[in-house]
């Protein structure tokens, strides 16, 4: 049976150059240059200029065919018959998973410390939310409506306003004359809205959603900060219309897993959480062990699993492109190699979990121990699935309820200011030579 990813030994020369372009391809997603980039940059643009006209051709191009005006809004008669047709099954699996994702957004929600007093200074800090937010929930190739719930829930735990939450999510990418693919957006999304109070959808994607949202068009309300995950054009736009408006500050791409796995690990359990990962399109899938049996056993698992899934060619490809079993000399190995990926999720399946996250760094969520599904993550732990891929775990968070959050320092002299603090403030903005800063911290001692 053939191997449906590579393997590449980290002992040898071969595999160390082969293992080098696979990181580098993976890094290369995040790039600000080339191509694609300026096509980004000229989509942006476009909109800012034209607002819904390009919007409206854009979506054309790359969307539907057949998409005009009209659809850019989602009516509210529509969020009614979503609701109404949603199956009751789904519709408790969705509020189990919205109240374990509040329910960890609370938890790990920051409350403002109490005030310290600094050379006469009472000095405090306070978190307030953003005014508004726009959501981008994926749709072209696959309905992600688990995604609404893991933006929307932090932010509404941050305090953003519902109503002022605004979610673009495109319907499904058709070609002229594909009259057997679906044309509009999906009814699970628009429940899972009205569920949480969220009461704006676009039916738009990819750059021109972000530019649409980051600078407003006669339909498309603007927002302060854009948050989610998304295809290389919406990435590369959130970071392209930073400082027009916030950004979550992180990319969300293509999907990544790293699995580390020693002799105790279940391959079956492991090869489910690659082919999981896989399935994404694309997927990127590391396995790093120090056992040679070890690995050829999972890689071996992938293949008999893989013939069973419905999206087995995007699976194949991802694996057979992206993806690599990497055998490294020992577990001090394993950990350098899993922190140079830095990737979106880190399976530990090894005999103490616990241990093994001590000792790594980089990563945009671990799951420890091979019972611990990376898909639990996806749908229902608590932590958002909104993660930085590309390598950027090494600099990097997921969405979470400090993403709608601004933070601010407080400063009161309650009793005015004492003379040591006048005389430093004065000598430390002359010696800059802004006297006017020196005069106004001087004059505070004339005026007592």
């Amino acid at each position: 049976m053939e191997a449906p990813f590579p393997t590449f030994s980290l002992a040898t020369p071969q595999g160390k150059d082969a293992f080098g372009e696979c990181l580098d391809r993976l890094r290369g997603t995040t790039s600000l240059t080339g191509d694609t980039a300026e096509t980004v940059s000229g989509i942006i643009e476009d909109v800012r200029v034209r607002g819904d006209a390009a919007v409206v051709e854009l979506m054309q191009r790359f969307a539907d065919p057949e998409f005009e005006a009209s659809r850019i809004r989602v009516e509210a008669s529509e969020f009614t018959r979503a609701e109404a047709a949603l199956d009751p099954e789904l519709r408790g699996s969705l509020e189990r998973s919205i109240a374990h994702v509040r329910a960890y957004q609370e938890h790990v929600l920051p409350r403002d410390p109490a005030p310290v007093v600094i050379g006469g200074a009472e000095l405090g800090l306070r978190h307030s939310a953003v005014d508004s937010a726009g959501l981008t929930v994926p749709g072209g190739a696959a309905v992600l409506f688990s995604t609404l719930i893991m933006l929307a829930v932090p932010a509404l735990v941050a305090g953003v306003d519902p109503k002022q939450i605004r979610v673009v999510h495109p319907p499904p990418t058709r070609k002229a004359g594909d009259d057997d693919a679906p044309r509009d957006i999906s009814p699970i999304v628009l429940a899972t809205c009205r569920m949480l109070g969220i009461e704006t959808v676009y039916r738009i994607g990819g750059a021109q959603a972000i530019a649409s949202l980051a600078y407003g068009t006669n339909t498309v309300e603007p927002v302060d900060l854009i948050a989610g995950p998304g295809n290389i054009y919406g990435q590369l736009a959130k970071q392209m219309v930073a400082g027009v408006c916030g950004t979550d500050g992180g990319f969300y791409g293509p999907s990544e897993i790293v699995t580390i796995a020693d002799d105790t690990a279940d391959a079956a359990c492991v090869a489910s959480d690659l082919i999981a990962q896989a399935e994404h399109d694309p997927g990127k899938c590391f396995l790093i062990c120090w056992d040679g049996a070890v690995a050829a056993a999972i890689v071996e698992e992938v293949s008999r699993q893989l013939v069973e899934r419905s999206r087995s060619t995007i699976i194949e490809q991802a694996l057979a492109r992206d993806s690599a079993a990497v055998l490294v000399r020992d577990e001090q190995e394993a950990i350098a190699v899993a922190d140079q990926i830095a990737a979106e999720h880190v399976n530990l399946a090894v005999a103490d979990p616990e241990a093994w996250l001590g000792r790594l760094r980089h990563g945009g969520e671990f799951f420890l121990g091979d019972q611990s599904p990376v898909a639990t993550g996806d749908y229902y732990a608590g932590p958002s699935h909104c993660l930085p891929t590309g390598s950027t775990a090494r600099f990097a968070s997921g969405v979470s309820v400090y993403t709608f959050l601004k933070r601010s320092g407080t400063v009161h002299y309650r009793d005015g200011l004492p003379s040591r603090v006048i005389e430093d403030v004065a000598r430390l903005a002359e010696a800059e030579g802004l006297d006017a800063h020196a005069e106004s911290a001087r004059v505070r001692g004339r005026n007592r």
